[in-house]
């Protein structure tokens, strides 16, 4: 099963997920931190022991964190769609954001809501994206962690999206 997506940063990525091959259902494990902005619904979600809430339509974040669980088994396919934030764990070692992830409550099995969209926060979070993704186009400097984790870290996203692009904890 491949992404189809280039690789280049060996722990950060933004995935395209429409260059997805097809895939049955089923369970699937992480070992880095993901954020979904998810833009048709794959099947019900299983997340940890609840079902994920999610929906069709403008976009939904789902956030998992390493050696989470999140999927359910099955015998039909789909086509994944949307877009991912992928990043290890060693990415943000020695950062702020490193330093404070527990304090992102969105990350928890506790939190089995995903955060739906309006357009305008789809239109913030894919810009976020860009920005990312952007700064991976580009030759890796001293500079480009700063500006990559600068990008995924904000006091103020899960209750409204700021143009900043930026992610932050629930408080």
């Amino acid at each position: 099963m491949s992404n189809n997506n280039e690789t280049l940063h060996p722990l950060v990525s933004i995935v395209d997920l429409s260059k997805a091959e097809p895939r049955k259902l089923r369970r699937m494990g992480y070992n880095f931190y993901v954020v979904f902005l998810k833009e048709i619904k794959c099947g019900d979600l299983r997340y940890g022991c609840s079902h994920y809430d999610y929906e069709e339509g403008k976009g939904t974040l789902i956030f998992l964190a390493p050696g989470q669980v999140i999927g359910s088994n099955g015998n039909d396919f789909y086509q994944p769609q949307g877009q991912a934030l992928v990043f290890h764990p060693d990415f943000i070692h020695g950062t702020s954001l490193g330093r404070h992830i527990n304090d992102y409550t969105f990350f928890s099995y506790a939190a089995n809501e995903a955060l739906h969209l309006s357009e305008r926060e789809r239109q913030i979070i894919q810009d976020c994206f860009s920005k990312i993704r952007f700064e991976l186009e580009h030759a890796i400097d001293k500079h480009s962690k700063k500006l990559i984790v600068s990008n995924i870290e904000n006091p103020d996203f899960p209750q409204y999206p700021r143009a900043e692009c930026k992610f932050h904890p629930h408080q």
